[in-house]
């Protein structure tokens, strides 16, 4: 079986020009902010950023770039001059091949590798018990576990335990965005059953996690298809989440709650951490500004 490690990937593959734009502006001017920018690619070898370019108005008195504690490219960004208006560009091009995955019935019993998790013997195990445990924005419910059981009778390979998991989030819950904010409880959205893409990337890996398993948030693009005969309009396309479950060796498994599939060709990752507070695109500290209005612009187009 290839490793999501493997840097062998074969066509198809396609290349993406992405434009990110962010404007915030402010009932009172900004005397001095810190923010901390999620925005470029994370590198894999299954993606590879051919070129980016990063544009901040007002002029930046400080750009530095790091790594953070999960491996994700972050840009630091430090503005000293009075402003009322923030706007941040970011417009990349990047390469994302097809990435080998077994059969689902082939992949090690759930309950074998939640045995694995706890001891965390090796390396990968290690590295995946750091999402086994709750988060801030991922609280440990009990209904999580109760909406998780169906999907996880005992030596179920997990692969077809956590895609039936997400079939069924798509299912029973309703896309809304006005149903809930970034503040909205996870026990709201199991409640009201109704969110959008972050929501049900928490709630997935809240059932994973209760299930004694190993689940990451992880933030990105999803290119939109027009239907068919119609031009795809620019602008349409939007930033998303989902979340990665971890299968044993090296295999994390992508899965979209949001519309009931596996991590395709389609989605450009960011990021990733135990929840969305590890991997908000644009976050920090502001003296000043008072009331805070924000617009975002995706653009995914493909280049090939």
């Amino acid at each position: 079986m290839p490793s999501q490690n493997q840097s062998q990937f074969q066509d198809p593959s396609i290349r993406y020009r992405i434009r990110h734009k962010t404007t915030c502006t402010y009932s009172s001017d900004i005397q001095h902010a810190q923010h901390v920018l999620h925005l470029d690619p994370r590198p894999l070898p299954w993606q590879t950023m051919r070129l980016n370019r990063i544009a901040i108005t007002p002029t930046a008195d400080t750009i530095a770039q790091h790594q953070d504690y999960f491996g994700n490219p972050v840009t630091y960004v430090a503005i000293e001059v009075p402003h009322s208006e923030l706007v941040i560009s970011v417009d990349f091009d990047v390469e994302v091949a097809t990435r080998p995955v077994p059969a689902y019935s082939t992949t090690k019993a759930w309950d074998a590798i939640a045995e694995d998790i706890k001891a965390a013997l090796s390396p990968t195990a290690k590295e995946a018990n750091l999402f086994s445990f709750a988060s801030n924005m991922v609280p440990p419910l009990p209904e999580l576990r109760d909406y998780a059981l169906p999907s996880f009778p005992a030596g179920r390979p997990i692969a077809e335990a956590a895609f039936d998991l997400i079939t069924r989030i798509h299912k029973d819950f309703v896309f809304d965005p006005i149903a809930t904010t970034i503040a909205t409880p996870l026990s709201d959205v199991l409640r009201n059953r109704r969110g959008v893409c972050q929501d049900f990337a928490h709630l997935a890996i809240g059932c994973l996690r209760a299930m004694r398993l190993s689940a990451r948030y992880v933030s990105g693009y999803l290119r939109t298809l027009p239907p068919p005969g119609k031009e795809r309009l620019v602008g349409a396309d939007a930033s998303h989440a989902w979340l990665s479950v971890w299968c044993g060796d090296d295999l994390w498994l992508d899965l979209d709650p949001t519309n009931g599939n596996a991590g395709s060709i389609d989605l450009v990752t960011l990021a990733w951490g135990r929840d969305y507070e590890d991997v908000s695109p644009m976050s920090g500290v502001l003296i000043g500004g008072g009331q805070q209005t924000l617009v975002v612009e995706v653009d995914v187009a493909p280049l090939d």
